[in-house]
């Protein structure tokens, strides 16, 4: 047992809802999609258990996945030792168990986005990860899974190349149901958005106004439009930055019974649009339409194929357990970013 232990990397999670193991048995989903399912199916890793308060959720989770389950985080991890704790529990318990797993010594903690529910206790996870790169505390992954995406790598590629010339601006949308406040869009699928910008163009997303149809409109609507105006500029946490700030608008919708999740690239020669189910290439060429003109025509360039984005999220925290200091690919720097834009996107102005 020891000797079997010794060969696995082993994974431990901390709230048992959706994302940590639920929506594997959504059928139309690229697998794995769960942290657990992530675990289940690498074959370095051994998925040793699992902590909620929920009983109905430990039930579950103990079923699907045939492990010990505990309503307490902490004696989930004295009792299995883990190298990687997955949290995937509310925001606003992010902090507790990343000082938790610091303080059991655990090695590699994967944090679900967003980092967490307030920029001061951001701040203080991104700190307890910047003594984990110098090896005297757990590194800290989040869990922006875009990053890990090999559509997005792949678009990202594109862009750093300048085969399109230089980027100009950035338009996005993000409509996610009827109803849902477009606060609560923002922070929770916004999150992805804003890491995706700033992981596409190595910049840092900025956020100066917002703008509304409905004059005097807040944020906590469930109705209408806003429109996020910002703008991309570095130096980023990874790549060159662009040579001067590059105008964004992102647009947020209620309303819609459709979910979009696009960002569309506007460059000298050409566009690269990218999103759930998107991936366009758009170059320059002389114009069918009119003479002494130039008009945009897609390319066959495109992306098929699973995009392992949870299989290389978790590859990559096996990679930092054996590598400590090791600097993860979307690291707690990186969700901080995001917090911080998140945070100057306050009230309509």
């Amino acid at each position: 047992m020891e000797k079997n232990r010794a060969a696995k990397i082993y994974a431990a999670i901390i709230g048992l809802g959706r994302i940590a193991s639920l929506l594997e048995e959504d059928s139309r989903r690229e697998k794995p999609c769960t942290h657990a399912g992530a675990i289940a199916a690498n074959p370095d890793c051994v998925l040793a258990g699992g902590s909620d308060i929920d009983e109905e959720r430990r039930r579950l989770f103990a079923e699907r996945w045939a492990v010990p389950v505990y309503a307490d985080a902490e004696e989930m991890i004295r009792a299995q030792n883990p190298q990687i704790l997955v949290i995937a529990a509310h925001p606003d318990s992010h902090y507790h168990y990343c000082r938790l797993a610091a303080a059991c010594g655990v090695p590699v903690v994967i944090c679900e986005k967003p980092l967490a529910d307030t920029l001061v206790a951001a701040r203080k996870i991104a700190a307890l990860a910047s003594h984990g790169e110098k090896g005297r505390g757990p590194i800290i992954i989040t869990n922006h899974e875009r990053r890990y995406s090999a559509d997005y790598v792949k678009a990202r590629e594109i862009l750093a190349s300048e085969k399109l010339g230089r980027l100009l601006s950035v338009r996005a949308v993000l409509c996610m149901g009827m109803n849902r406040r477009l606060i609560d869009v923002l922070w929770h699928d916004g999150t992805h958005l804003a890491d995706a910008l700033m992981f596409l163009t190595g910049s840092v997303l900025k956020h100066h106004r917002t703008r509304s149809l409905r004059r005097g409109a807040k944020l906590g609507a469930s109705t209408g439009t806003a429109w996020l105006e910002g703008e991309l500029l570095g130096p980023g946490p990874r790549q060159k930055p662009a040579e001067t700030p590059v105008p964004v608008i992102i647009e947020i919708g209620a309303g819609r019974d459709h979910l979009v999740f696009e960002m569309e690239f506007s460059c000298e020669r050409g566009r690269l649009r990218i999103g759930n189910g998107v991936f366009e290439v758009w170059e320059s060429g002389e114009s069918p339409y009119a003479e002494k003109f130039r008009s945009l025509k897609k390319t066959e360039e495109t992306f098929e194929g699973p995009t392992g984005y949870f299989a290389n999220m978790l590859g990559d925290a096996v990679a930092c357990v054996r590598e400590p200091g090791r600097r993860p690919v979307s690291s707690a720097a990186d969700g901080l970013a995001v917090i911080e834009y998140l945070n100057s996107v306050k009230t309509w102005r």
